[in-house]
């Protein structure tokens, strides 16, 4: 391509423009898909030149010259990609999939170019062993780069190292195809109920939205779908234990069908092509390679750490499987109690044990005072305050994008929130970046920090009322977004989130503590209706039920991570059945039969198409964490503004500039105990 073909496409295509929107936030809505490939093309092409700049130096290798020249090289390219992959899980489409079908295999070429290219680890192995005088960050941004190519193959012999790149390639593409199967399969699948008489038991909430997505699909009656705003409440309140069964059956079997979408061999693949890098370099299974750079250290660690909390956690699980089964035969059931059930009777029995409801307290969380409570949280805790900005461009309507203020009036983020359930968006929640915080020539670079959820959508008579556990996700989340907004590091690579995968869940998991507290309950959450202020009475009955099957919910989560674990231990190419391997793994935390027809992994997307691979048990590891955290916030004051400046000078700016248990005993001053979550949960 001529250069001059080149300065046309460049002004032709916003995504390869100098952009003059506010902050130079991303210009989503003149983004169209046919500007992805041609602006792709330049900055692979531009990131390539880049690298061989420093790979051609003739100046002796240096910090400046060499690490941070590398961790400089390919913004543009990094930049097209980010909204490429973000607006993929968030708001994508069929030009969208084929474009990153497409540049995967040629994405995957320059990462092995990059990390593989022998001269250029030269150059970092020589700054490596001469560092010079370098401050704290400089030294860990040297360590993990040089320690990153080494973990991408950069010290096997050439046969080795062309193997390592086409398993590389093979991992992305099946990754992708993972997510975008199982996108296809919650989008396909669906439950129409057309007798009205079928849908009792249902809160009137749960009907409407049904009947909203009828009709927006243009049929007559209630359709329920794969997202959880519309399973969920299905499994939990229906009396038609028939249809409760079949809409189970329906979404635990996504990807796991006899069609082209089904993961099973895509699994196969991944398991695999992990196992072969693994033993590449050196290591007996993938796990020992992820864990390496992890808190835990090793897989032996992990399991030692998940039965310790399976220990504790099954005698629990199976007093409260006992009292279920027996509270749902004292309320006539005969049959055996079965996964389609567990919602339906272990809502009832708690509204009999503690008198709860989560449809009587749903009216005090509209989505706007949530959102409004979170926001006074921050202030009060950080002192940072939100602006909505309605001329900052956003990839759909329902998106709002605000600006972020620091303390003392400083501009800190800007901020994405997309709430609502689409087909062009995945399942779950997650926080991503636009744009990573780092210090350019003296300033501060913003970041852009987008919060995704799936929260009950608002139909024509109410507006979104979220269940406690979509608050809890919101303060989950939005924990992600303070890693992210207060990140101040010099180097983008450093910044926010970018720290142990066992590390990264502390600040989101800790924030979810202040959600049955009532001193923070109490400066948002009133009636949508009447404006009335949530009666302590009904708070006192959330926090009585909060440890409510504190053991199941425990073994459901450690099945996942056993599961997790089990898949990255192999030390043999896996050809079995996936639905085998995975019952032997969660069979021990397991209170019911296997259910032919359902597999879990097959829509696994945590650790299959996401970053989650040996690091699920990362989850219950931070728990430990925020437990531990919290009580410092307890014993100091929920909205103590030194504690929480604490945290955020210790944990929330420095990212991954040093080592996460460091971070973590300058905040508390000394190490975490799993006594903290133990007793929180009432299992200790």
């Amino acid at each position: 391509m001529s250069a001059c073909t080149e300065k046309k496409q460049s002004l032709d295509n916003p995504l390869l423009e100098t952009w003059t929107t506010p902050y130079q936030t991303p210009p989503f809505s003149k983004i169209k898909p046919e500007h992805y490939r041609p602006a792709f093309d330049i900055a692979i092409k531009e990131a390539k030149e880049e690298v061989d700049a420093i790979i051609n130096s003739k100046e002796n290798p240096t910090f400046e010259n060499t690490i941070v020249a590398l961790s400089n090289s390919g913004e543009r390219l990094g930049r097209i990609l980010s909204i490429a992959y973000n607006l993929d899980s968030s708001n994508t489409s069929p030009e969208l999939q084929g474009f990153l079908k497409d540049i995967n295999p040629l994405l995957s070429d320059f990462n092995s170019y990059r990390s593989l290219n022998e001269d250029l680890f030269k150059r970092v192995k020589a700054v490596y062993e001469n560092p010079g005088n370098l401050n704290d960050e400089q030294k860990k941004l040297l360590e993990d780069t040089y320690i990153g190519f080494v973990r991408s193959g950069a010290e096997l012999d050439e046969k080795a190292k062309l193997l390592f790149a086409e398993v590389n390639k093979s991992l992305s593409e099946n990754s992708l195809k993972f997510g975008q199967n199982d996108l296809h399969e919650t989008n396909e699948y669906s439950m129409l109920v057309e007798d009205e008489g079928a849908l009792d038991g249902l809160p009137q909430f749960a009907k409407d939205a049904a009947a909203e997505a009828a009709k927006e699909a243009g049929k007559e009656g209630w359709l329920f779908t794969m997202h959880g705003p519309s399973v969920g409440p299905f499994l939990k309140y229906a009396d038609n234990r028939e249809l409760r069964e079949k809409l189970y059956r329906m979404y635990t079997s996504l990807a796991y069908h006899d069609n082209e979408y089904n993961n099973t061999e895509v699994i196969r693949n991944m398991v695999n092509l992990r196992l072969e890098k693994a033993k590449l370099l050196g290591y007996e299974n993938y796990a020992s390679f992820q864990l390496e750079r992890r808190m835990a250290e090793s897989p032996e660690k992990v399991m030692s750490f998940l039965n310790q909390l399976h220990e504790k956690s099954k005698p629990a699980a199976q007093k409260e499987y006992q009292e279920v089964l027996a509270f749902a035969k004292k309320s006539g059931f005969n049959g055996e109690l079965q996964r389609w059930d567990w919602s339906y009777y272990t809502e009832k029995l708690m509204q009999e044990k503690y008198g709860f409801n989560e449809q009587d307290i749903k009216p005090y969380f509209e989505l706007s005072k949530v959102k409004e409570g979170v926001f006074t949280l921050a202030n009060k805790l950080y002192g940072i305050t939100f602006k909505k900005n309605n001329t900052i461009d956003k990839y759909h309507p329902e998106v709002d994008s605000y600006e972020v203020y620091d303390k003392d009036g400083s501009l800190l983020a800007i901020l994405y929130l997309d709430f609502f359930p689409r087909k062009s968006k995945s399942s779950g929640a997650w926080m991503t970046t636009y744009r990573d915080e780092k210090i350019e020539n003296g300033k501060r670079v913003i970041p852009f920090v987008s919060l995704v959820t799936n929260f009950t959508k608002p139909t024509k008579d109410t507006p979104s009322l979220l269940t406690f556990r979509e608050v809890t996700t919101f303060l989950h989340e939005f924990g992600h977004g303070l890693h992210g907004m207060f990140a101040n590091t010099t180097y983008d690579a450093l910044s926010g989130t970018s720290v142990y995968r066992d590390f990264v869940e502390l600040p989101s998991q800790v924030l979810e503590n202040w959600g049955p507290e009532k001193e923070w309950l109490d400066l948002f959450a009133v009636h949508y209706q009447t404006g009335e202020k949530i009666p302590a009475e009904l708070v006192k009955k959330l926090i009585r039920s909060q440890n409510y099957l504190a053991g199941y919910l425990s073994e459901r989560q450690l099945s996942f991570g056993m599961n997790d674990m089990n898949w990255h231990s192999i030390t043999e190419p896996f050809s079995g059945d996936v639905k085998e391997m995975e019952d032997r793994a969660m069979s021990p935390m397991e209170l019911f039969p296997s259910i032919k027809g359902s597999c879990f992994s097959t829509a696994f997307g945590h650790i299959f198409a996401g970053g989650y691979a040996s690091g699920y048990y990362g989850y219950k590891w931070a728990e430990v964490l925020d437990a531990d955290a919290f009580n410092v916030f307890k014993e100091e004051g929920l909205f103590n503004k030194e504690t929480a400046s604490r945290f955020r000078s210790t944990i929330l700016e420095k990212g991954g500039t040093e080592h996460p248990m460091k971070l973590y005993i300058d905040f508390k001053g000394s190490e975490p105990s799993v006594d903290a979550l133990l007793k929180r949960s009432g299992l200790l």
